[in-house]
């Protein structure tokens, strides 16, 4: 195995949390790919390896479809981690072929263009309310009014779920998140797991509930979904299916929202140019996930030994794909470190790539550009009240609020 360099890549650094991509640029100049013994891990940094390395069927999101964990050269999570394994392990983020293969055709059934399609005066409305009522108060934390908000009761109206019933939703989709950063710590674990079984025990009642009484919502859909051979998801394919959608159906347009505007205020030229011309809102979407990264690095394990740049990397190791960095590759983006609102040619990989890509990037945009536009016309004048804090993590980035005025 290769020697550990000494990199600017820290991810537990406020410092480096706070402002990575000049890190990024470091790790890129230093070749395709490094290992980081921290996290026992191989960090690739550049766009078109980590494009590549996404549609790599050598690689995979699990292993359990191929080898044990003893097979594999890995330790088996604690017991005490189970539910959290249960509920994560059954969603097609973390499957392979054929599993991934059998429920993702059986989830695009009912997750179809249509059915976003549908959506969009609904998230229209619903922008333009929270943003009404946030210029009514004179401003407050776009974080918690607009950007939490929407995507959660967009996703709770897809499914279904009543509104009495959706308070607990975003605190227990951030306590899974937790799992997915670096090392999580015993207490975010313990989290984690009782979040995946509050939410477990409520989908398994609702699920009950839509089979006595269907109605016209994707949890009704994933019931009926069927193949030729009358092939059906499994109940808990159906939780983890759901509780992946709410997750990640919110937590990168949450955070996009603010990571989007907390740029955009530091960039008061791109800014004017937005609120001059409003057609610019797709084009600025786009650009803003791409210029800070709502989900900085994406993981893969190595399923069969493969090479990069004279690098063996073994059957077994782990591969941490960095997008936040590919996202700032000169070799793809033109001056990378410029926010540019008109910039056209974007193949950013925010919404990862092969048959990862997210099923819910068409909503995602929807919500965006619904958010961004009710803001440009309600509140025109809307400026930054305190400078905002950045939350600790790394993988999931985001802000701890957004306080603003309307002006």
């Amino acid at each position: 195995m290769a020697a550990p360099i000494d990199l600017a890549f820290d991810p537990w650094d406020p410092a480096f949390v706070s402002d990575p991509y000049p890190a990024y640029a470091d790790l890129r100049e230093r070749g395709r790919v490094r290992y980081f013994e921290p996290t026992n891990q191989w960090l690739v940094a550049h766009h078109a390896d980590v494009s590549a390395l996404l549609r790599d069927r050598r690689l995979g999101r699990t292993y359990l479809h191929r080898f044990t964990h003893e097979e594999f050269g890995r330790t088996a999570p604690p017991p005490e981690h189970e539910p959290f394994h249960t509920l994560n392990d059954h969603g097609m983020l973390d499957l392979e072929p054929p599993d991934h293969t059998r429920i993702r055709r059986l989830v695009s059934k009912a997750f179809t263009p249509r059915t976003v399609e549908r959506l969009k005066p609904y998230v229209r409305d619903l922008a333009e309310d929270l943003v009404t009522a946030l210029v009514e108060a004179g401003g407050g934390d776009l974080l918690k009014d607009v950007a939490e908000p929407l995507p959660v009761a967009v996703i709770a109206e897809m499914l279904g779920i009543p509104e009495a019933d959706r308070a607990p939703l975003r605190p227990w989709s951030a306590d899974i998140c937790g799992m997915y950063e670096l090392n999580p710590s015993e207490a975010t674990a313990a989290k984690a797991v009782r979040a995946s079984v509050e939410f477990s025990d409520y989908l398994r009642d609702l699920i009950a509930e839509r089979r006595e009484n269907p109605g016209d919502d994707l949890i009704s859909g994933l019931i009926a979904a069927h193949d030729e051979d009358d092939d059906r998801l499994t109940e808990q394919e159906m939780i983890s299916t759901c509780v992946l959608l709410l997750n990640a159906g919110h937590e990168a347009t949450v955070n996009s929202t603010v990571n989007g505007w907390w740029a955009l205020f530091r960039h008061p030229d791109q800014l004017a140019a937005l609120r001059a011309d409003h057609s610019l809102v797709p084009s600025a979407v786009e650009e803003l996930m791409r210029y800070d990264t709502p989900l900085q690095l994406f993981e893969r394990w190595v399923l069969d030994e493969i090479e990069i740049d004279g690098q063996v990397i073994p059957r077994g190791a782990e591969i941490a794909m960095l997008f936040g960095s590919a996202n700032h590759d000169p070799a793809v983006f033109a001056e990378p470190e410029r926010l540019d609102l008109t910039r056209r040619d974007n193949p950013h990989i925010s919404f990862s790539a092969g048959i990862h890509y997210c099923i819910g990037a068409p909503l995602a945009r929807i919500e965006l550009a619904a958010s961004m536009t009710a803001l440009l016309e309600k509140a025109p004048g809307l400026r930054l009240a305190a400078e905002p804090k950045r939350k600790p993590n790394f993988v999931i980035r985001g802000l701890e609020g957004l306080a603003v005025d309307v002006g």
